[in-house]
């Protein structure tokens, strides 16, 4: 097998004798015939994986969540498989943290801070705000929890309605009917065709003047234009993680208008990672040395 770092290498551990493990960052050709597991770097999976056409490779092992167009770039007849369980913890800190770094301007104050000024100011609250989540999957449970001590209002929406953990989701069909009262709206949804453009002009002209738009789903899910217009206007603020064209290209509206706070696709980059992915790299390796099928498949298989 291979990973693409010495770091995560060292983090794997003592590893069973029949484990031939090499590190590949995928910047020249295989250094092996055939892998039984292939890590990727991370973040890097669309300029890399065309190394492994020819490559016999039983399980592709992303270090992301999202996989959206990486069909289009996997050679055929392998199996891709997600990391799940890695980034849920760090990006529901990220989305709660956005929150209330736009709600009682620490980007505000941080600026105040290097320029040496005392400037108080009166700001919102997140306690009592009425919160819509869309999406309900593993980043959207994680943000949920992390809501529950902040005493806000909370709106739960996924494709579709039901129960779950005790509390009503709504389905997407009836966002119309509750945006009027989202004061902060966050994003978990993936990327996608099913998705792209769900955040239009029209969602976020049904949302209350003032309200917080925070993004740590993928960039499509808002029309970035009709965002600028929004804000431009004084109509929305946005705390966003992600975007749309990324990285955002020099002299782009966002980031110059006020009520915009943007952090660079950091959602899943902090200390916790390491742990976490040579944990679920640890567990494919067992589970194939067992003989069971590996966690995570979203693609092949």
């Amino acid at each position: 097998m291979s990973v693409p770092t010495e770091k995560l290498a060292a983090d794997l551990g003592a590893l069973p004798a029949d484990v031939d493990l090499v590190v590949w960052p995928m910047d020249g050709p295989a250094p092996r015939p055939r892998f039984d597991i292939v890590v990727p770097p991370y973040m890097e999976m669309a300029k890399v994986l065309a190394r492994l056409e020819g490559v016999p490779t039983r399980l592709v092992q992303s270090q992301s969540i999202g996989y959206e167009g990486v069909d289009e770039v996997l050679p055929r007849g392998l199996t891709f498989a997600n990391a799940a369980t890695v980034h849920e913890t760090s990006t529901a800190e990220l989305a709660v943290g956005l929150a209330l770094a736009a709600q009682r301007h620490l980007d505000r104050f941080a600026v105040d801070t290097a320029a040496g000024r005392w400037q108080p100011a009166f700001t919102q609250s997140l306690a009592d705000r009425h919160v819509l989540l869309l999406g309900y999957g593993g980043v959207g449970k994680a943000v949920a929890a992390r809501l529950a001590p902040f005493e806000v209002q909370l709106t739960l929406v996924a494709s579709s309605a039901r129960e779950e953990d005790g509390m009503p989701v709504h389905g997407v069909d009836e966002l119309p009917s509750l945006l009027g009262a989202a004061e902060i709206v966050i994003l978990t949804l993936p990327g996608g065709d099913e998705t792209r453009g769900i955040v239009d002009d029209a969602f976020l002209a049904a949302l209350p003047d003032g309200a917080l738009v925070v993004n740590v789903g993928r960039g499509s899910l808002i029309d970035t234009d009709a965002l600028v217009d929004h804000v431009r206007r004084g109509r929305v603020r946005a705390a966003i993680d992600v975007v749309d064209p990324e990285p955002l290209p020099p002299g782009h509206p966002l980031w110059s208008l006020p009520g915009v706070l943007i952090t660079p696709h950091v959602g899943g980059a902090s200390s916790a990672m390491g742990p976490r992915i040579a944990r679920l790299v640890r567990s494919q390796i067992d589970r194939m040395l067992a003989g069971e099928e590996p966690r995570n498949v979203v693609l092949g298989g």
